[in-house]
């Protein structure tokens, strides 16, 4: 599996971008999927997932909620992530990550097994 991360730029506190992952799988609609995020100086931190145990749920870490939505185009094997009111905290290097649906813990780094290789989305206040 191979994901592809793009969409990243410089945009002014308050804006949007919209990321895309490209997944070249045969069934990517199995597949867990996630962002996240490391700023310089720190750890990769979790964003999003959209999970597809139980059915298939979309989860966000506190800061971006509101504000972030992810979204899968099936038909193009595409994971989206809209980030709109955009803030300087922002700004990182963001990931998308896959896994292959499980039950159980979404947001530790180290249960995904693919990973793309970054798009960088700086915010300037």
């Amino acid at each position: 599996v191979q994901l592809q991360a793009f969409g990243g730029g410089l945009v002014q506190a308050g804006g949007s971008l919209r990321l895309a992952c490209a997944v070249s799988a045969c069934s990517f609609n199995s597949y867990d999927m996630g962002w996240f995020r490391q700023a310089p100086g720190k750890e990769r931190e979790f964003v999003g997932a959209t999970i597809r145990w139980g059915g298939g749920n979309t989860y966000y870490t506190d800061s971006v909620k509101g504000r972030f939505t992810i979204s899968r185009e099936y038909a193009k094997n595409t994971m989206y992530l809209q980030m709109n009111a955009l803030k300087p905290e922002d700004t990182a290097l963001y990931y998308c990550a896959a896994r292959t649906a499980r039950f159980g813990v979404y947001r530790e780094v180290s249960t995904y097994n693919y990973w793309g290789q970054g798009t960088l989305v700086t915010v300037s206040s």
